[in-house]
């Protein structure tokens, strides 16, 4: 694996997925989707489920923009395919907690940027594969720990992609796949400012730092 700096310009024209409902245990999965059924979220029409992103959603700022303040990173490892070849990268699949229970998973997702890394490990399918189960993940939310995980909790990204791929006939097109996330720490969503994530493989390790602020809303006054 090698480290990269992706493309920005042909990556922010690239198609972009959230994939949900990733985790590797089946048990706990459906757990989870009873205990989001208890709070108001519809289920997944399919395990695991793929959000298609609007156009411009990916952002490599440190500053993101958003619409309230019940927002809330996820750090997530990412599979980024361009011209056929694959890079694991870093990403945040930020996502707005009011809007999900009121308008459902799809919408409280779109709604919100999606930030990545700028740098990458370039990799093919076997190698990703193979140091997959030791990928730790982890993230800060204003400066205190807020994920801690490894990706062996998760389905492996080459079995995601080969999922959509078939569901959407479109192997081989240029892609970036978001493929889930580790536990909360405590358990609970909390809110702030600034997020900190990290992935660690072998001897690489990628971060991401950004800031989220709410955007003025219409009519609002200003000091």
């Amino acid at each position: 694996m090698k480290l990269v700096e992706l493309d920005l310009d042909t990556v922010r024209r690239t198609r972009v997925v959230v994939a949900g409902y990733t985790g590797r245990d089946e048990a706990q999965v459906r757990h989870h989707i009873e205990e989001l059924a208890r709070i108001g979220v519809a289920p997944p029409a399919n395990v695991p489920e793929f959000y298609p992103m609007p156009d411009g959603a990916l952002t490599f700022g440190t500053d993101v923009d958003v619409d309230g303040d019940r927002t809330s990173g996820e750090v997530e490892p990412v599979l980024v395919r361009l011209g056929g070849k694959l890079h694991l990268a870093l990403g945040s699949d930020h996502t707005d907690r009011a809007r999900e229970a009121a308008e459902g998973v799809a919408v409280s997702k779109a709604c919100c940027p999606k930030p990545l890394a700028r740098y990458a490990l370039a990799c093919d399918a076997a190698e990703l594969d193979a140091v997959w189960d030791g990928i730790e993940l982890s993230g800060l939310i204003d400066g205190d720990p807020y994920q801690e995980g490894v990706a062996a909790a998760l389905r492996p990204l080459t079995q995601i992609l080969a999922a959509l791929d078939d569901r959407d006939g479109t192997a081989g097109e240029d892609l970036v796949l978001y493929g889930g996330t580790v536990p909360l720490i405590g358990g609970d969503f909390r809110y702030g400012d600034a997020w900190n994530f990290s992935l660690t493989v072998a001897e690489h390790r990628l971060t991401l730092d950004y800031r989220t602020r709410v955007r003025a809303t219409e009519g609002a006054t200003h000091g």
